[in-house]
């Protein structure tokens, strides 16, 4: 009678081995997950037209939050923020996050006439697709140490740095790179 009692026991060795191995699979996986999101890649919906047309409503994105933290922030590049308590104020805007493009950096000059950006009294050639008229326009401003100037590509479509001032670095989430939804206009930004 003791060998029946031992293969059973045999039995519900693995069962309760695999039940652990399981366990530790999804909690190294939960903890890689937001390991990733908080420090490496994060994915932001595109909730208004600010960005059109590089980036359309309903848009998924992909940031890189290490290239902020480690990197260097460029005119040009894609953005999502913390946006500034200003825009609530100013925009009637209640998102949390944001999507701009960088059109000063820190001791940039920038300025407006008709539908040009000067950026240090020289034209700002913006190399991407835009839209025009370019909408209110940018008295000369200084760009802070450490803050950034941002508008959206969609220029008389956005309420941006024009109408609420600077974004300080520490506001910065990261950098656009990938856009993955639609399906169908998945590129790297």
């Amino acid at each position: 009678m003791a060998a029946p009692e031992a293969s059973t026991t045999k039995a519900r060795a693995p069962r309760w081995r695999v039940l652990v191995e399981w366990v530790a699979i999804i909690g190294v996986a939960l903890t890689l997950s937001i390991v990733v999101r908080d420090f490496g890649f994060q994915t932001f919906y595109i909730p208004s037209g600010s960005m059109e047309p590089t980036l359309q409503v309903g848009d998924r994105i992909i940031v890189d939050k290490l290239s902020v933290r480690f990197g260097t922030i460029n005119r040009g590049d894609i953005l999502v923020f913390k946006a500034p308590p200003a825009v609530n104020t100013q925009c009637g805007d209640a998102d949390a996050d944001l999507v701009k493009r960088v059109v000063g950096i820190p001791g940039d000059r920038v300025s407006s006439k008709g539908n040009t950006i000067y950026v240090n009294g020289k034209p700002y050639v913006e190399r991407w697709s835009h839209t025009e008229p370019f909408g209110k326009a940018l008295t000369p401003t200084t760009v802070p140490a450490n803050d950034y100037f941002m508008i959206g590509d969609n220029h008389s479509d956005s309420c941006d740095s024009r109408y609420w001032g600077f974004v300080p670095r520490g506001n910065v989430i990261g950098k656009v790179f990938l856009r993955i939804w639609p399906f169908g206009r998945i590129a790297w930004i």
